[in-house]
Parts: structure tokens; sequence; C-alpha cells
């Protein structure tokens, strides 16, 4: 699959944009607005650095190869005239993401298959939606896609097998690793794993348990991983975990959401993209 479309370009769906055409993919970038358009080359001019940092076989001159194989479209025909496969992005709303896809199967080619990028919600929830429920699927991606990455490919009990190996090969085409998700399961198997740790942590911090730095070092230590989960709330960015607590049946989480809304969301520490969030990178 030579030809992709993403619908949406903000923090990760501009990073599968660039990810994939620095592998070769000519991309189409969908977005509601010219204006939301327009900021992509900021976004080009900010992922740079991170490539040549963390990529060895990355050069000034790949990425900008890779930036000219993107094309810009606030039309929706025209960002699905050629389109292979169509990675929706759009935000984790199922009633927005049921619309879009509604939209897209309307006027997408009989040959595209459809991927939501949905890190919360099935492809069941959504695959009737796109009439064609036979070609729609999960391809999930993790924040900062061009580091050691995967790609969690998950069907739903109507999408075709074709369909689910085009998508798995698509993502290790594009240096992902592929994660062949084999049932449907909320949170895919990243997610199942990491936001049990996510909320523990959340709660040892709302309780008084221990600090930042605390919990960070002790997970760090204890198991070897490079990342202590409030480091890995500032890979994700503060504003997910604020959505997803923030109406939690829970009591704690809903008062740790109200924590990063007050002391990190409001003072603009949003996370390691904006160089500030639990942790200080700029």
């Amino acid at each position: 699959m030579q030809n992709l479309t993403v619908l949406g370009t903000g923090v990760l769906g501009s990073q599968i944009i660039l990810q994939a055409a620095y592998h070769g993919k000519d991309v189409v970038a969908y977005d509601l607005s010219d204006e939301i358009l327009a900021k992509l080359p900021e976004r080009w001019e900010y992922l740079r650095p991170l490539y040549l940092r963390d990529l060895p076989d990355a050069t000034s001159e790949r990425i900008d190869a890779a930036i000219a194989r993107i094309r810009t479209t606030s039309d929706l025909s025209d960002a699905l005239s050629d389109a292979d496969l169509v990675i929706e992005a759009v935000p984790e709303r199922l009633d927005s993401k049921r619309d879009t896809w509604a939209k897209v199967g309307a006027v997408a080619p009989e040959k595209t298959i459809f991927a939501t990028n949905s890190s919360t919600l099935l492809p069941s929830d959504m695959a009737d939606a796109t009439g064609r429920p036979n070609r729609f699927l999960a391809l999930h991606f993790a924040n900062e896609v061009w580091r050691n990455n995967t790609g969690e490919v998950m069907g739903h009990a109507g999408t075709d097998a074709d369909a689910f190996e085009a998508v798995a090969q698509f993502a290790d085409e594009i240096g992902m690793v592929p994660i062949r998700v084999k049932k449907e399961q909320p949170g895919y198997v990243l997610n199942s794993l990491l936001v049990p740790l996510l909320d523990a942590a959340a709660k040892l911090y709302v309780r008084g348990v221990a600090d930042v730095d605390t919990i960070d070092l002790t997970w760090r230590r204890a198991t070897g991983a490079p990342l202590g989960p409030f480091q890995i709330f500032d890979v994700v960015g503060m504003q997910t975990p604020y959505n997803l607590n923030k109406d939690s049946d829970d009591p704690e989480q809903r008062e740790f959401a109200e924590i990063l809304k007050r002391d990190y969301i409001d003072q603009g520490r949003l996370g390691r993209g904006s160089g500030h969030g639990f942790y200080d990178y700029a």
C-alpha cells in the first residue's frame, strides 16, 4: 500500500504522516480547514531534530524528501481519491469518529482499507458506519512513533483476513513492529498493560504516599524500565490522562485530573512536547 491518507493532523496524526512519508509512502494529510493545515510546516520543523537525534539513518535531506511526499487538503473527496489506506486520527469521541467514517465510506475508492487509530474505542463500535465493515480495523500507534515503536493491528469479528494482513505489512513497512491483536480488547495490548500502571502511580501521588521523583525512581530501578510512570505521562501529554480521568467514577482519579488541570495544563506544562510537564525538558 503506497498511497496513505491520514484524517487529522494533531499530535499523533502529524507523527503518522511524517513517519509514513519518511519510509517512502505518498501521504495526503487531511484536516477540516486550510488554516489548520497551514500549521503543519511548523510541526515538521519540531519533529526534524527529534528524528535526527533518535534515528541513526536520519538526515535533513531524507526528512526534506519525506516532507516533499506529503500533500495537504481540506477536501475529503480529494484526500481519498487514490487512497490505498486511510488512517483516522480525529478526536476520541465516538460520534465524531462514526460521522467521519460515514463520510469516508461514501466517497473512498473500492480498494481502500480503513483503519482507526483510536486508543479507547473498539473497531466494532465504528465498523458499520463505514458501509464496508469487512475493510475496517484498528491500527494503533503510541506517541513518538519514530522511536522503537509498535503498530497494534486489531480487527473485529467481520474484518477480512487479507485486510488485516495488509495493514500489518504496512505497519512493518513504515518502521513499526506489527502487533497482531487476535481478539478485540479495549486498550489493545499496550494500554491494557500501561493504563493500570499509570493509574496506580497517580493514586500513589494523590494519596501522598510518594512524590513524582520517588515513584519514577522506584519503577526504573526495580524493573530496569527506561522511564517511570510520570515520565510516561509526559510523553503521552497531560490532556489525554485529564480527559480519561475527569469524569471517572473513582474519586481519586477525578482528583488526579483536577491536579493535572490546575498545576499542569493551566500552567502550560502540557508534557514533553511543550518542553515542560512533570519534568522540564527545555
